[in-house]
C-alpha cells in the first residue's frame, strides 16, 4: 500500500484508512458556502464500504451551498503521535426523505453505543421530521501515517 500514489482510492484499503473510516472520530468536511467563503463542518460520519454519509436535518444552510457547489475534501484523523491521517475528495450527493435516515441511527449508535445512541435518535423520531443524506463516493484519497506515507516535501527528502 506505501507504493500506491497520493490519490489513489484504492488508498482506501490501507491499514490506517480502514482504521479511521471505523473510528468514532468526527470526519471534517470542507466546502464553499453560498456567499463563496469556505467553511468546515465536524459531522458524524458512517462508512458503508463505497460512500461516507453524513447524516443531517433538512434545511441547513449547508445543503443549499452543497447543491450549488458540490465538490468537498473530508479529513478524518487522529493527532498522534505519530499522527494518521485520511484524506478524501469526491461530489456530495443530497437526498432527503421524511422520518429518520438510518445512517443517522447507525451512526449515533457507533459513536455513543446501543442505548444512548437509541435515546439520541429517539429525541428527534417523530412525524415532521426530515432529514438530509449527504453521501460522498471518494474519487481522491490521500493516507498520511508519518511512518510509511509521509506528506509530499517531506516524502522527497
Amino acid at each position: 500500500m506505501s507504493e500506491l500514489p497520493q490519490g489513489d482510492v484504492r488508498l482506501l484499503e490501507h491499514e490506517v484508512a480502514r482504521k479511521l473510516l471505523g473510528s468514532t472520530e468526527l470526519a471534517r468536511v470542507a466546502y464553499v458556502a453560498k456567499d463563496g467563503t469556505p467553511r468546515v463542518l465536524p459531522i458524524m460520519f458512517h462508512w458503508n464500504g463505497e460512500e461516507i454519509v453524513l447524516p443531517t436535518f433538512s434545511g441547513s444552510a449547508k445543503l443549499a451551498a452543497l447543491r450549488a457547489r458540490p465538490d468537498v475534501a473530508i479529513t478524518i484523523d487522529v493527532p498522534g503521535p505519530p499522527p494518521e491521517v485520511l484524506l478524501i475528495r469526491g461530489r456530495a450527493e443530497i437526498t432527503e426523505i421524511d422520518g429518520v435516515l438510518p445512517e443517522y441511527r447507525t451512526a449515533h449508535r457507533h459513536y455513543y453505543g446501543e442505548e444512548q445512541g437509541e435515546r439520541n435518535v429517539a429525541h428527534f423520531d417523530r412525524p415532521g421530521v426530515r432529514m438530509a443524506r449527504i453521501a460522498v463516493r471518494p474519487s481522491w484519497v490521500g493516507v498520511l501515517d508519518f511512518q510509511t506515507r509521509l506528506p509530499g516535501p517531506l516524502a522527497r527528502m
